[in-house]
């Protein structure tokens, strides 16, 4: 908005969040497929033994995390112990509850990953029938798109998945949501782990998806822990040491994207990097520039290292800098360190998450947390930290702000 004398008022009132989560609601696919299949597809019961929520699929249960469902407890009441829906707040699982909570915390959008089909949708890969999976993924993909974003217009980013077990089907199936409004899918930050080709496949597995996304201008979005593990220090290193380590995971998807041949070959493709935080940009670009001054010769003229593996990128063009500020977007909740070192990292590049309803969540305290980190910037380095790189990002125009009651 311009003002009568010229400026322009920027609302820092508001945030987009591109990392938050939705527990999905029973009914989600028993009202998608086939009455004959209500039973195989994933479906809720009660535990005979525990008395619990379970989800069961594919002759398999996944209870749900209670650290998957904080939202609205103190940090002294967090517990890693299965949780019934019904002791959870609604906002977890209902599309308009979820606004609600979103007001209260200045949240004015937000990108939802999935929790029950794991980040990247990687329980449809390991189902027993690919072919009924993909079934219950679109299934997934079509309520997403219509019950929970098109329950709130302009107030989520709707975030697909794709069929990473056929990168051709998987395009198809992009092609499918982007006429339907989608503009970003799940990826995994490796998908060596999940028993898939690595983005540096020599016979190019992965290039009929990223052909799709560079043309359909899609957002790469790769959640920490969508490879499906959970790096470890040593064998029996603490799990808070462990998961106080957990950037590394998105440190080494964002080299090895940076060292990939994909945007060279793919000049529209965007990745963002979500809940991997930021302060470790600096050193890792300073770092990826010391060994490529250092390394490139001998790699460019063909010389071989028995693990350095397989690489068609044109070093001599490779700025690292550049590629990243093109490219790659990182995403933080918190993380002072990061924010102190925006002229390295770049203001167009950041972005910021809440992780609702998780147990790294700022809820409901979400604006102001943020706000407290970017205050000594200026206005529209703020903004964009906030809302703006996310709405540019994702080609996203999120609805009016909602006035609420006593504003």
């Amino acid at each position: 908005m311009t003002t009568s004398n010229g400026t322009t008022n920027l609302n820092l009132d508001w945030l987009v969040s591109v990392d938050d989560h939705i527990l999905e609601p029973p009914n989600l696919w028993v009202d998608r497929v086939a009455k004959k299949d209500r039973d195989r597809a994933p479906h809720m019961i009660k535990d005979d033994k525990t008395g619990m929520d379970v989800w069961v699929y594919d002759g398999k249960k996944f209870p749900s995390s209670g650290l998957s469902a904080v939202a609205g407890k103190s940090k002294e009441e967090f517990s890693p112990e299965p949780l019934n829906y019904d002791e959870m707040r609604p906002g977890c699982y209902d599309p308009l509850a979820r606004v609600e909570d979103m007001n209260q915390a200045g949240i004015l959008a937000s990108l939802s990953f999935p929790t029950v089909t794991r980040f990247c949708g990687q329980m449809f890969m390991e189902a027993s029938d690919r072919e009924f999976g993909f079934t219950c993924l679109q299934a997934y993909n079509d309520w997403h798109l219509e019950e929970w974003a098109g329950a709130a217009p302009g107030r989520f980013i709707p975030l697909i998945l794709i069929p990473l077990w056929d990168p051709i089907l998987a395009a198809k199936e992009m092609e499918r949501c982007a006429a339907k409004g989608a503009t970003t899918f799940a990826f995994s930050e490796n998908p060596e782990p999940l028993g898939l080709p690595t983005i540096h496949d020599k016979d190019r597995y992965w290039d009929p998806v990223m052909a799709a996304a560079n043309d359909l201008e899609m957002v790469v979005s790769m959640h920490v822990g969508s490879s499906s593990t959970v790096p470890r220090i040593s064998k029996d290193s603490p799990f808070l040491a462990n998961l106080a380590w957990g950037a590394t995971r998105t440190s080494g998807a964002m080299l090895t994207w940076l060292f990939s041949s994909m945007f060279q070959r793919y000049p529209n493709l965007k990745i963002a990097l979500s809940e991997g935080e930021i302060g470790w940009v600096p050193y890792f670009l300073e770092r990826a520039e010391q060994v490529l001054d250092k390394q490139r010769y001998w790699i460019q003229r063909g010389a071989q290292w028995s693990d350095h593996g397989n690489n068609d990128l044109d070093l001599g063009e490779l700025d690292v800098r550049e590629v990243f500020r093109k490219h790659i977007f990182g995403c933080f909740i918190e993380d002072h360190h990061g924010i102190a070192s925006i002229a390295e990292i770049g203001e167009d590049n950041i972005m910021c998450e809440t992780d609702y309803p998780h147990s790294d969540s700022t809820w409901p305290n979400c604006i102001s947390v943020v706000k407290k980190q970017i205050e000594h910037l200026t206005t529209e380095q703020q903004y964009k930290i906030l809302r703006g790189n996310a709405e540019r990002l994702y080609r996203f125009t999120p609805a009016q702000p909602p006035v609420l009651a006593g504003v």
